[in-house]
């Protein structure tokens, strides 16, 4: 009943980090003139929309993961640079807020949600989970899509940066698709031997050190904040 649980609470949070990261791409490079987007039905918070089989099950799993990539004429742009770099980090944004939101709904479940019976139990046990699912991969999401790798967030705010014709620009365009995918399958394997009792191989996983970074770091303000107001 408990891994059922779970993983139901898994999924409705993969759902609430990925679909609004999208959309907000959509949405601002609608308002910075491009309406490609729109056109193609992204501008939308349906999750059908937005969701990559593949990405939601390994942001399910294993905490990062990634959504169809929302499409952009960036020539469309009133401001070529504005734009491009305002779309890149509109994701990344809308992710760090979510996390805001979640952190102290998590606390409130945790100090004050009444078990009086059964289903509440259950139901307590639920949104705990979920909403620090939610808080903790909404952060993951925001650290992962920031790494300047082509096709990440990260990649679009170097572009928007920097000159197609720039040496990093161009390493990044050629080989970033390359290294994030061996990132991902050595996260992956990592994560293989550690459940196989080969526990020294978490150390290796370099992907698990950004998203450790996430949550111990990134999300430090959050929990600092939200644990001085309402357990203080």
């Amino acid at each position: 009943m408990y891994r059922i649980i779970y993983y139901l609470a898994a999924i409705l949070s993969t759902v609430f980090v990925l679909a609004p990261h999208e959309y907000a791409h959509a949405y601002v490079a609608y308002k910075n003139g491009d309406p490609t987007a729109k056109m193609n039905g992204r501008l939308s918070l349906n999750p059908l929309k937005h969701l990559d089989p593949m990405g939601f099950i390994m942001i399910t799993l294993v905490g990062f993961g990634w959504a169809k990539p929302v499409p952009i004429n960036p020539y469309n742009f009133k401001n070529y640079r504005k734009g491009m770099f305002t779309t890149a980090v509109a994701g990344v944004i809308t992710n760090y807020i979510i996390a805001f939101l979640a952190y102290p709904l998590y606390l409130v479940v945790v100090h004050f949600f009444p078990v009086n019976n059964d289903f509440l139990y259950y139901l307590g046990y639920f949104l705990e989970y979920f909403f620090y699912l939610t808080f903790a991969r909404s952060l993951c999401c925001f650290v992962f899509n920031l790494l300047p790798l082509n096709p990440l967030d990260g990649f679009r705010v170097v572009e928007a940066l920097t000159r197609p014709t720039n040496k990093i620009h161009r390493f990044l365009r050629e080989y970033g698709q390359i290294i994030l995918i061996v990132l991902v399958v050595e996260s992956f394997l990592c994560g293989i031997l550690v459940d196989m009792g080969i526990t020294w191989a978490d150390s290796l996983d370099i992907l698990g050190y950004v998203l450790t970074f996430a949550t111990n770091i990134i999300g430090k303000p959050i929990t600092a904040l939200w644990k001085w107001i309402i357990i203080r």
